[in-house]
């Protein structure tokens, strides 16, 4: 019988993680809160403007491969703390244009592309710090914790960004931005071990514990970058044509980017949406469009606790995959139903709740890419996450042109159908088929 654990290092860590994937989103999100006000000093049109937010999603999109292979040869601990430095510099960087200076668009498109690269690594390297440190009855839950920080990182910056910018200006807002995530990247460079035989707080129950439910097999010995103690379970990194030839791979990037279209209709549109086409006020708008973020929180952990609850009742296959299935199919039900509401407020609600249902999946896929590709999950997981920025970026400019000619009900349709093809393309993937059997 498996003594349960007297430490717990490994979720003092998971919730440092949520705290850098809020950080992430405040660095990520602050430049929307603040864009009227850049716009305004630098002269730049809506347009052009677009062409800044649209540069962060095109550099986050490249380098999310790049970013999981740099943290399975490098780690985890390393790579994000390198990472949210790079963040706060950029950030920092954002503040320091000139408003005289002549190219400033060339400057906030590269600035951006550029923050876009260095965030593309969080969520990789988070994967990867849940391969080597969360058994896999716990990934479901670790990783909603995680991802929980999407919905608050992106909940509390308008108000945030809104108060700084409104009493300091716009400037102190980025600097401001900053300044947490340097301090959240150094705590988590003094905090933080790749693996747990290397973290002086493990106690040797928890490692025992964490080992027992670790999908990490005995194999070689990994690169010289980290140094394995004896009878320490490692595993050599999968070759990327072994990793390409997967169908859970591309079924499950498949639906991550159904996915990534879905929510980023709501990192981009929903304000929008409610202001202008549901006609509601400026207070009303800001109010309503902060649901689908308190959504995502709490769905978040939610979903990772079933799906760890079935996976131990029912396996892997109900617990990962039909948690998904379901979640998925659940948003496009409340998509099709919140967009032919009459009441403004209450679709709102509704359409929140579509937020949520889409959240509810959200440890699955970073769940299922853990347990199938082990030491190679930075890879695997950055490659999946690709596919959700570029759907992400196809929502950009998809959902104002079906919404132009055919109205922001078809636009909602148009996810709805996609959110039912993500569900249905978790019908393909075997979670319990790992990527080094197919070797």
């Amino acid at each position: 019988m498996i003594q349960r654990p007297i430490s717990h290092a490994r979720w003092f860590l998971v919730f440092w993680l949520f705290v850098l994937s809020a950080v992430a989103f405040l660095d990520r999100v602050n430049i929307s809160i603040a864009g009227s006000s850049i716009a305004a000093d630098y002269g730049l049109a809506n347009s052009q403007l677009g062409y800044v937010f649209s540069s962060f999603l095109l550099g986050y999109a490249l380098f999310q491969t790049a970013g999981g292979w740099l943290s399975d040869k490098l780690g985890p601990r390393r790579v994000l703390t390198v990472g949210v430095v790079w963040w706060g510099i950029f950030t920092a960087l954002t503040a320091i244009v000139p408003s005289q200076i002549r190219g400033a668009l060339f400057f906030f498109v590269a600035i951006r592309f550029l923050l876009g690269a260095g965030e593309a690594v969080i969520y990789p390297a988070s994967n990867q710090f849940v391969a080597w440190w969360i058994p896999t009855q716990e990934r479901g839950i670790a990783n909603g914790i995680i991802f929980a920080g999407v919905g608050v990182g992106a909940g509390i910056t308008p108000p945030a960004i809104g108060y700084i910018m409104f009493h300091y200006g716009w400037r102190s807002s980025f600097w401001m931005s900053a300044i947490i995530g340097l301090a959240a990247g150094f705590i988590w460079l003094l905090i933080a071990r790749d693996r747990p035989e290397d973290h002086p707080s493990v106690s040797s129950a928890e490692l025992h514990f964490i080992q027992s439910g670790r999908t990490l097999s005995s194999s070689e010995p990994l690169s010289t970058a980290t140094i394995s103690p004896p009878g320490a379970n490692v595993v050599k990194s999968l070759p990327w044509s072994t990793i390409l030839q997967s169908e859970n791979v591309w079924a499950v990037t498949f639906s991550y980017f159904c996915y990534g279209y879905v929510a980023w209709i709501f990192f981009s549109w929903f304000y929008i949406y409610l202001a202008k086409v549901r006609g509601l006020n400026l207070k009303a708008s800001v109010f309503y469009a902060t649901l689908p973020f308190l959504a995502m929180a709490i769905c978040c952990p939610l979903g990772g606790a079933i799906a760890d609850r079935m996976t131990q009742w029912r396996g892997k296959r109900v617990g990962r995959c039909g948690i998904a299935v379901v979640a998925m199919t659940m948003t496009a039900v409340f998509l099709v139903l919140g967009s032919r509401v009459a009441s403004a407020r209450l679709a709102s609600v509704v359409l929140a709740g579509g937020a949520g249902a889409l959240y509810l999946s959200q440890s699955s896929f970073w769940s299922v890419t853990a347990d199938i590709s082990a030491a190679s999950s930075g890879s695997v997981s950055g490659f999946m996450n690709m596919g959700a920025q570029l759907g992400g970026a196809v929502t950009a400019s998809l959902t104002p042109a079906v919404a132009a000619h055919y109205g922001w009900t078809a636009s909602f349709y148009v996810a709805a159908v996609l959110a039912a093809l993500g569900a249905l393309a978790w019908l393909a993937v075997n979670p319990d088929r790992s990527l080094a059997a197919t070797q």
